[in-house]
């Protein structure tokens, strides 16, 4: 059970919010390998319930001390000082190891804490100029849709918080319960949040048309010896014709998106089955035990063993 305080500050907006209140406010224990999911509590300056989230347990600000993860919606007023009792809130739950996550500008909250100096982090595109010039220390990024700086994480605008949750969900539970969570919600299960990350599983883009109905069918036999000219072939096209049509609809060239799909399926294998790593290396097309090693940590950043580990106890 992963403890998750919802940070709500005066103006927090309420897209952000409800994006949050969705992903950890609704029990989905049923996704993850442990039966187990987040345990959601709203925090107000003096723990007075919200009336839009009347599920949530309603806390003040200083019980975000014991929580696993604070989450700090957007804000309209990024010039404003936010309440020095929710800043003193966030900056010893750092203290004590909790992971921060802001939303969109929620990061100007965070920000006024302290806890973004001398890091990179993510803003709405329009306001990083203004992120930076208020919080000079913070190296803000328009370039990404999140930043996983370990213990701080910050999202860009609006939808990209939603990207981050499910970042988070894939970190806490896995990428099987991260995907289960994006079928519900009818998202993408992941866009690339722009930086290496400890799970990483790989995009699954829709493709359009032939594009599309290949990148299916290749899915469908990863097993097998696979090449860029199969993928063509199944396209319909020349080798250069689907290198610039992948590119285009899925940010990647056809190899790099054929083994992001084998890690992807390795990853699913190591948390449903008791196959060997041999055995899913095989299964993934990826041939041998070796170089299922080599693709998985670079993508992953972690040996197929130690995430096995992570993600069945």
């Amino acid at each position: 059970m992963v403890t998750v305080g919802l940070a709500l500050h005066s103006d927090a907006m309420l897209y952000e919010t409800a994006i949050a209140a969705e992903v950890f406010g609704v029990d989905r224990s049923d996704l993850s390998s442990d039966g187990t999911w987040y345990d959601l509590v709203v925090a107000t300056p003096d723990g007075a319930p919200t009336p839009w989230l009347t599920d949530a347990t309603s806390v003040d600000y200083e019980a975000l001390a014991e929580v696993d993860l604070v989450v700090v919606p957007s804000t309209n007023h990024l010039d404003a000082v936010p309440d020095p009792r929710l800043l003193d809130a966030l900056r010893e739950a750092h203290a004590r190891g909790a992971r921060v996550a802001s939303l969109c500008t929620g990061a100007f909250v965070v920000a006024a804490a302290g806890l973004l100096d001398g890091r990179e982090a993510a803003t709405h595109w329009m306001h990083v100029d203004e992120l930076e010039r208020l919080h000079p220390a913070v190296r803000a990024r328009a370039d990404v849709l999140y930043v996983d700086d370990g213990q701080m994480l910050t999202s860009a605008g609006k939808t990209a918080a939603l990207d981050l949750c499910l970042h988070l969900a894939r970190t806490d539970f896995g990428s099987a319960a991260a995907n289960g969570l994006a079928r519900r919600l009818v998202v993408a299960a992941q866009r690339p949040g722009g930086q290496a990350q400890f799970i990483a599983a790989p995009v699954r883009p829709v493709g359009t048309d032939r594009v599309g109905a290949a990148m299916d069918w290749a899915r469908e036999h990863l097993g097998q010896p696979l090449t860029v000219d199969d993928l063509a072939r199944e396209a319909g096209l020349s080798g250069r014709q689907l290198a610039r049509r992948m590119s285009a609809e899925t940010g990647m060239t056809p190899l790099r998106w054929l083994h992001r799909e084998r890690v992807h399926r390795a990853q699913e294998l190591l948390e449903r089955t008791d196959a060997s790593v041999e055995q899913i290396a095989g299964r993934c097309g990826l041939g041998s035990a070796t170089t299922l090693r080599r693709h998985f940590v670079s993508a992953v950043g972690v040996s197929p063993t130690a995430y096995r580990t992570t993600f069945r106890g």
